[in-house]
């Protein structure tokens, strides 16, 4: 069976290599900041190994699940005199779609294939295997890449070549980030005028304005009190809108797409980078991002 080096075991990662190792690739791995992550993985099979560098050395596929552009750069770089024309790198992370383009020319230098493959779900829909893939590659490496997909993907779509399927990914996400600043201020406005939300959210929920983002972010917190369920962070939020708006004019003017980095670059401003962006509905966190917007449109 074919032989994997995955770099990224965070809340898709682990759920992702559990499903490879399931299927029966030998799956070699580095030890991650989750010692825990690392050890249900090695009790599944995966290979430990002390660096980067070794376990690519030992496969012929490298997976990255990784947070951003740069860190899958740093990864590369670490790993660079291990590959050759055998290998197939895949980006299933949300990435910039000039870096994709750049990494894929720099491989490409050196006969390396590589596919972007950023995937849709999130922590529970990697455990089960139901992630979605947006790719972007050449026709021949989708043709070595779709399988390998499958095995942790309901739905794998090639989009073209390597650029598309980043650019696909960032719209999706685009319309996702736009709704979660479009349900913080609905619900902002609902306090303030003291609409009942547990009354507001049952009506809205039987019309044409329900959605999963507004069951993750609202639903959690009127059911168990948990300001934590749409389980995505400010900063990962803050890092996809900067990407949104490196796609140009078309997106990065756009109204919503404006409003949706202003909030989440505030929030991060103000220290809140590591809350879920379901947490941005606390009273508290609300009240703070209003005092500092205001401050910044004060004339004086």
């Amino acid at each position: 069976m074919e032989r994997i080096a995955f770099f990224g075991l965070g809340a898709m990662g682990e759920g992702v290599a559990a499903n490879l190792l399931r299927a029966g690739y030998t799956v070699n791995i580095t030890v991650h900041r989750s010692r825990e992550a690392t050890d249900r993985l090695a009790a599944l099979g995966a290979t430990l190994h002390q660096s980067k560098s070794d376990a690519a050395k030992a496969s012929e596929y490298v997976i990255l699940c990784l947070p951003n552009s740069n860190v899958v750069e740093e990864t590369i770089n670490e790993i660079w005199y291990e590959l050759d024309e055998r290998y197939l790198v895949v980006d299933t992370g949300t990435s910039s779609v000039r870096q994709s383009l750049q990494l894929a020319e720099r491989l490409g230098s050196r006969g390396i294939q590589f596919a972007e493959a950023p995937l849709a779900g999130g922590k529970v829909q990697a455990a089960a295997g139901e992630l979605g893939a947006f790719v972007g590659c050449s026709n021949q490496t989708f043709e070595r890449v779709e399988p390998l997909l499958k095995n942790f993907c309901a739905s794998v779509q090639h989009f073209g070549p390597v650029g598309s399927g980043s650019s696909a990914k960032l719209i999706s996400n685009y319309l996702v980030l736009g709704m979660v600043r479009l349900i913080t201020e609905t619900f902002h406005a609902a306090d303030s005028l003291e609409v009942d939300w547990a009354k507001f959210y049952e009506i809205i929920r039987q019309g044409s304005s329900n959605s999963m983002a507004l069951e993750r972010m609202i639903g959690s917190i009127l059911e168990d009190d948990d300001y934590g369920g749409y389980v995505f962070t400010v900063r990962n939020a803050l890092k996809d809108s900067s990407y949104i708006a490196e796609l140009g004019e078309s997106i990065s003017q756009a109204v919503l797409g404006d409003a949706a980095l202003k909030l989440f670059a505030e929030a991060n401003e103000l220290g809140f980078g590591d809350l879920q962006i379901s947490e941005l509905l606390r009273r508290e966190v609300r009240h703070q991002l209003s005092e500092l917007s205001s401050e910044k449109n004060s004339p004086c």
